[in-house]
């Protein structure tokens, strides 16, 4: 075995880039020189990333039992003393991580275990490693005492708890992505909302801080148990875990609306309009896979400006896809780039994975603001002719691609208080734009100017000349459902309270700008003079 062989020579280094920790491990001699602290042990302890690791496991445990029987009152003698020398500076260890527990280390650390270095980067929403001696050590039973040990327990939980142990047998995950966990009162929460994700009133906010920002990859594995996509592809599901925990991170946190939460509530619609019975009964398991898939990864890597700032600052994306589509077909490539790096598909018939990367394509490219009057003028041929047969796989998908476009832009159909939230958060990245384009001395983009553009302005013309046309013509296609009938209610009334704000907020501008004339006897604001 050459490879072995060449892993384990006689003169191992290991080095933690992270921590500029340099460990030397040499193999251990015959007779290891006795410490009064290690005293059976045969090598002293390697500390490497902030964590003790042990070169021989069965003299550790031997060391671990030595302890013990010293507190339960066992023998004594040298053993004894050597145990309880070690037992104490682990109890001084143990005491001050436990003060320390709340704080948050570094991001990067690295556990070398001789021939093998993992990187371990904390990740949006992910805890740093925990040292498992605040809940594994003996001093639980002492200097922890019960009330304690409840802080510990909520602040750790079990599930940080087991990923430690995973961490010291060397079964470490293979992407930073799975290292996010959450307390059992919360994971109980979120499983909750779950079992209520075909509501139309699902609050995708409150979920995603139940599971710690990690909606998206929650809710996508949630669904494809459901609908039974794993064991129909067979999918492994490590690769899947890898894939999704993927394109959430290449969400960016930081755009106030075209993030990963945004992602999860498109998804979410997705699968509330998967469901209705006219599209339900006629949809493959190709469909619901290619249809989930689009709307997580729907606008992956999104940088939070416009098409037309693109263009006008000559973006590389802009000149790749020759001002065409550029964000959605940015979106498309970069899903299919996570495909293949994952492994997803590659079990899969070559020819078959090529095709549910274009359709994955065709159905990322519909959601392209502008083909928006293309789309509609379509679909409603279709229903005028009614010639739609869900029969055929092109009618089947091109109902997805509505079914998309209608998920991407379905907030104004939501309850007016979340409906509100994605409202603010779209024009707050709108008038981000637009302080951009100031600072360089562009020309502003329409709707991004906050002191032109008021939010009750832009939803109102967002509905009525985007949402509205769309969802009257989705509500024929369902004849209509509750489902679609509730939409249409919430759209209604989200708009007459839009008008109302815009009508309050109109009449504040005027009453300032008022305030702000000159008197006609010469005199300005608040009786002063003006010069």
């Amino acid at each position: 075995m050459p490879v072995l062989e060449g892993l384990w020579s006689p003169d191992l280094k290991m080095r933690d880039s992270g921590l500029n920790v340099g460990v030397d491990v040499r193999v251990c001699p015959d007779k290891a020189p006795r410490s009064p602290v290690w005293g059976p042990l045969r090598t002293p302890p390697v500390t490497c990333g902030g964590l003790s690791l042990a070169l021989e496991l069965p003299a550790l445990i031997r060391q671990l039992r030595a302890a013990w029987r010293v507190r339960r009152g066992g023998p004594r003698g040298a053993e004894i003393n050597q145990a309880s020398t070690w037992m104490g500076k682990e109890k001084d260890e143990v005491k001050q991580d436990t003060e320390d527990r709340s704080k948050h280390l570094k991001a990067d650390y690295r556990l070398s275990t001789g021939h093998a270095g993992v990187l371990l980067a904390e990740r949006r929403g992910s805890y740093p490693l925990i040292d498992l001696r605040i809940l594994k050590s003996g001093t639980q039973q002492g200097e922890v005492e019960s009330g304690t040990r409840r802080k510990v327990k909520r602040l750790l939980s079990f599930q940080r708890y087991c990923n430690n142990s995973r961490l010291l047998r060397g079964l470490v995950p293979h992407t930073p992505g799975s290292l996010h966990f959450l307390d059992d009162d919360y994971l109980g929460q979120a499983a909750h909302m779950l079992s209520k994700v075909g509501t139309w009133n699902f609050d995708i906010f409150l979920f995603d801080r139940l599971t710690n920002g990690n909606s998206l990859v929650t809710l996508m594995c949630h669904l494809f148990n459901v609908y039974g996509l794993i064991h129909h592809f067979q999918l492994d599901m490590v690769k899947l875990h890898r894939f999704l925990g993927m394109v959430q991170e290449d969400y960016h946190s930081q755009n106030p609306y075209h993030n990963a939460v945004h992602a999860a509530d498109v998804t979410q619609a997705m699968y509330c309009y998967l469901r209705e019975p006219k599209l339900a009964e006629q949809l493959s398991p190709l469909d619901v896979f290619l249809g989930l898939m689009a709307a997580a990864a729907h606008d992956v890597d999104h940088p939070g400006v416009s098409q037309p700032f693109l263009i006008k600052t000559r973006h590389h994306l802009a000149s790749l896809y020759q001002n065409t589509s550029v964000l959605e077909s940015h979106h498309w490539r970069s899903t299919v780039g996570m495909l293949r790096e994952s492994g997803l598909l590659s079990h899969l018939p070559a020819d078959m994975s090529q095709d549910m990367e274009q359709q994955l394509g065709s159905l990322i490219l519909a959601t392209d603001i502008s083909r928006q009057n293309e789309f509609l003028i379509t679909f409603r041929d279709h229903l005028e002719n009614q010639d739609l047969d869900l029969q055929l796989a092109s009618h089947r998908h091109f109902m997805l691609q509505i079914a998309l476009k209608c998920a991407d832009i379905c907030n104004p159909c939501r309850v007016w208080e979340l409906s509100r939230q994605w409202s603010e958060r779209v024009c707050e990245e709108f008038y981000r734009q637009g302080d951009l384009e100031r600072k360089f001395e562009l020309e502003i983009s329409p709707l991004c100017n906050q002191q032109a553009d008021s939010v009750p302005a832009i939803q109102i013309g967002f509905i009525s000349y985007i949402v509205e046309p769309l969802f009257e013509e989705w509500l024929r296609f369902t004849e209509p459902s509750l489902l679609s009938q509730t939409m249409m209610t919430h759209l209604h009334k989200n708009k007459a309270r839009w008008s109302l704000l815009q009508y309050t907020h109109a009449s504040d501008q005027q009453t300032h700008s008022q305030a702000e004339e000159p008197g006609p006897e010469g005199r300005g604001r608040e009786g002063e003079e003006i010069p």
